[in-house]
């Protein structure tokens, strides 16, 4: 029986991504909802993907797979809209226009032949326009979900991209209040990323006394503020704070040259990155998260990060700056939040934290998960996804009915 639930064509710049696992995480969960998902990858990459992303990852639509051919089937065959769809294309400053429009009619072309009543884009950078020009010229309607860098560092015509949308997901409250502030009458809607709480559970371990930083090594991450931290806990208090580094960037080198400088090398590890796999079967055994995030220079943050949700899920409690969407996420009952750039006040909270008795950091961590299940799952995020997407009218293409799952 054909489902009464919209399928959604993902339209995504690259998939699978080692540091983008909420991606996949929105995709299962979606189809968990009722919708029949179809992702469109702009480029190819050569990482296989967590285990869990290998399904999507193989029925995933890469466009070099496909010949150019495809675009001039949506060419010749406009819907309604697509006069709509071009003045958004002509608008566009930041994104070269012939290769806009060409792509947007193959993934046009390839969203109606899988049957797809909506487009959704993750990031607002390329996968946004490219959804955006191809939905207008099918005539079916379009969104996309707002992250960081692309929001906040390299903002390639938002305004543009917010005012044509039918629908602008932002991960935070910050985010939404941006949004609203580059296009006050766009359609924006705060949905956190969730996280699959079955995935990532409380373990068995012992305490093993160590701190855990999760992400990629850039200067948004703050690790300069928690290397500067932990080099004043060591000189005033002479006490040493362990910590392991998990992830990998341009900035690791740097960072392990500044460790040694700081006298505080043999207490940090830094063990690279690590499959989501891993994570959930060592994280639990940890002391807690340490999340020193900030504003880079070039205006780079993270959002509302997945990472300190995963440690949520885990009962590991988060130690994090008052940032973002850690202010939505972390309560006193959960973890602790610090001023951002203050690695005085990070060193005092991290002491704080480290003085309490066993129990009572339990305790906070299991609070943290209740929290998770409350608000911040996979299943609430993609609930409050497929009801926004639900509620945009149903615009069918006028250029024929395609069958929901014809091959390309």
């Amino acid at each position: 029986m054909e489902p009464t639930m919209k399928t959604i064509g993902y339209v995504l710049a690259a998939f699978p991504v080692l540091s983008e696992t909420f991606i996949g995480t929105e995709m299962r969960a979606m189809e968990q909802q009722g919708h029949r998902v179809v992702p469109i990858v702009l480029t190819k990459n050569d990482f296989p993907g967590q285990d869990a992303d290998k399904p999507l990852v193989a029925r995933a639509l890469y466009l070099p797979d496909f010949p150019h051919q495809d675009g001039l089937q949506a060419l010749l065959r406009p819907s309604l809209t697509a006069v709509r769809g071009l003045a958004f294309w002509i608008a566009q400053c930041k994104s070269p226009r012939r290769s806009l429009l060409w792509t947007s009619l193959r993934i046009a072309a390839l969203a109606r032949a899988t049957g797809c009543d909506h487009l959704h884009g993750h990031f607002a950078g390329p996968a946004a326009a490219h959804a955006i020009v191809a939905a207008r010229w099918m005539g079916v309607p379009v969104s996309f979900t707002g992250h960081g860098h692309d929001i906040y560092a390299i903002r390639e015509d938002l305004p543009e991209k917010l005012q044509a949308t039918d629908a602008a997901i932002a991960v935070c409250n910050d985010m939404a209040a941006e949004f609203l502030r580059l296009a006050p009458t766009a359609a924006v809607s705060m949905i956190p990323c969730g996280v699959n709480p079955n995935r990532f559970q409380p373990g068995e371990q012992q305490d093993n006394g160590r701190y855990l930083f999760i992400g990629r090594l850039v200067e948004a991450k703050g690790l300069d503020d928690l290397f500067q931290a932990l080099h004043q806990i060591k000189m005033a208090q002479r006490q040493t704070i362990a910590v392991d580094i998990i992830g990998d960037g341009p900035l690791r080198q740097e960072l392990e040259h500044e460790a040694a400088r700081l006298g505080i090398a043999e207490q940090v590890r830094f063990l690279g990155a690590r499959p989501n796999q891993w994570i959930a079967a060592e994280a639990p055994a940890y002391r807690a998260l340490l999340c020193p995030f900030k504003p880079a220079r070039n205006g780079e943050r993270d959002s509302g990060p997945v990472v300190a949700k995963e440690a949520m899920a885990m009962g590991l409690p988060v130690i994090a700056t008052r940032f973002m969407g850690f202010k939505e996420m972390i309560t006193p009952e959960t973890g602790v939040l610090v001023p951002v750039g203050d690695p005085t006040a990070l060193a005092g909270a991290i002491l704080t934290f480290d003085a309490l008795p066993a129990l009572e950091r339990h305790r906070l961590g299991q609070a943290g998960r209740a929290r998770l299940l409350a608000l911040f799952t996979d299943t609430a995020q993609a609930r409050a996804l497929s009801a926004v997407i639900e509620n945009l009218p149903q615009r069918r293409p006028n250029w024929g009915t395609a069958a929901k799952g014809d091959a390309a």
